[in-house]
């Protein structure tokens, strides 16, 4: 199966909501035929929204390390020269 791009979301969204408000009308309407395939269609569409979900970046808030003395350039000054201790 093709994946979803993120970019789409919107759009798919829109499609998902389109397709709820057909499946009320087709529902007050008696259309029971017209029902099972929209019912279809939405689980199509909510499965391509939870792929895109899932494949969502997520990011990480990592804290910043503490200066390390043994890093051999934290002991260099600006101009990259060696700073005795």
């Amino acid at each position: 199966m093709r994946q979803s791009d993120p970019a789409q979301r919107v759009r798919i969204v829109n499609i998902r909501d389109n397709i709820i408000a057909r499946i009320a009308e087709a529902e007050r309407e008696g259309w029971l035929g017209e029902v099972e395939g929209l019912q279809t269609s939405l689980a199509g569409a909510n499965e391509k929204l939870s792929q895109i979900d899932r494949r969502a970046p997520r990011t990480v808030d990592l804290p910043m390390p503490p200066p390390s003395t043994t890093n051999p350039r934290s002991q260099m000054s600006v101009a990259g020269e060696r700073v005795r201790p």
